[in-house]
């Protein structure tokens, strides 16, 4: 037998009703109403909710610094100490190829762990990546060379290079250049001098203006970044990035925006989160040197750190589980509000049963099965 309870559950149930009933009259009403499709999007709540998830997804896909890694991996590299450009440029290539590998191993745990677990494993492993780089940056600039020489220039002292008393300030300025000689592992003799205007490969003047001369000689010229013994640090963050990046984050904005919007919202729900994903591209990949030379390096990248930290906060409360779910099923996901639609998608691991009640059919939860005897 069941202990009390009943009527208050048929009433309940009633209420459900009502409300399923009222929602779908508002629904057909808004379908029925003329003008743009957004507008009737944003008037209809759970279309609202699903564009500001599909929407976001794709802002902080972007705010993570993805596209600011790839398009700069080899300038990240050279950032952290790598002086060799070919050897630069290789290395950037093995960050591509880790990406294209973890992008395959996403395709093959989206059906197996679920969007919402991987979006949001995916983003707090890249959280933590980003931390690696920016310490990686930062331990390096706790240790960058003094300058120990300046040299006055041919029209005089070069007051833009000459205030700078270490070389991470000098590598921030993009108008200077550090110039030094190596004994042994120690940097000595180091100065900041101006950059020529044609070539930064070369200092305007003194003793590594001569390009030639830099490449035989026991005089190095470093421009953009400082001599340091932790380059392996910045190669470890960007692969961690992408192990963690590629698999989560980079597919699955796509894959849930295809998925979250009726039949009727689905394309201009897809085309408004393409816009936002592009918008956010461009102003990252815009904005990222001159963050790095504002902030410092390991500035910019605890700040991406930052945004992407909001975006695993915003992911575990908005985006619910749409593995296995049906259109009719993903759009009652969205029937509660924002906050709550990630959270309260728990129902992995449960079960339906049916027992039969004074001959009618009562579904049992979970909630009601201490009161069966």
């Amino acid at each position: 037998a069941i202990g009390g309870g009943e009527p208050e559950r048929l009433g309940s149930e009633q209420n459900s009703k009502v409300k399923d009933e009222g929602d779908k009259k508002e629904m057909i009403g808004i379908l029925s109403m003329g003008g743009l499709v957004i507008c009737r999007m944003l008037t209809y709540p759970p279309t609202r909710r699903e564009l500001i998830v599909g929407c976001g997804l794709q802002m902080f896909q972007q705010l993570a610094g993805i596209n600011t890694v790839m398009y700069y991996s080899a300038t990240i590299m050279q950032m952290s100490g790598v002086q060799d450009d070919r050897l630069a440029i290789w290395l950037a290539a093995v960050t591509a190829l880790t990406n294209f590998i973890f992008t395959l191993v996403g395709v093959w745990l989206v059906d197996k762990v679920g969007r919402r677990k991987l979006t949001l494993g995916s983003l707090a492993g890249t959280t933590f990546a980003l931390l690696v780089l920016a310490l990686g940056f930062l331990l390096s600039a706790q240790v960058s060379p003094q300058v120990t020489l300046n040299p006055e220039g041919p029209s005089g002292p070069n007051s833009s290079c000459t205030k700078y008393s270490y070389c991470n300030g000098c590598m921030l300025d993009p108008f200077c250049g550090f110039c030094y000689k190596l004994n042994k592992s120690s940097v000595v003799e180091s100065s900041c001098v101006p950059v020529n205007k044609k070539s930064t490969i070369e200092a305007a003047w003194g003793r590594c203006s001569n390009e030639t001369k830099l490449k035989t000689g026991d005089t190095f010229w470093a421009y953009n970044f400082c001599p340091t013994p932790y380059s392996w640090t910045a190669l470890l963050g960007l692969i961690l990035y992408l192990v963690f990046f590629a698999p989560g984050m980079g597919p699955m904005p796509w894959t849930v925006n295809s998925e979250i919007y009726p039949l009727w919202a689905r394309s201009t729900g897809n085309a408004c989160s393409s816009g936002v994903n592009w918008i956010f591209n461009v102003l990252v990949s815009l904005t990222f040197l001159h963050t790095a030379e504002y902030l410092t390096y390991y500035g910019a990248f605890f700040l991406y750190a930052g945004f992407a930290f909001v975006g695993v906060i915003f992911i575990y409360g908005c985006l619910p589980e749409t593995k296995g779910k049906k259109l009719e099923e993903i759009e009652c996901l969205f029937e509660s509000s924002l906050c709550t639609c990630g959270i309260s998608d728990s129902d992995d691991g449960r079960y339906i049963e049916y027992i039969r009640v004074k001959g009618s059919n009562y579904h049992l939860s979970d909630n009601d099965a201490s009161d069966v005897e």
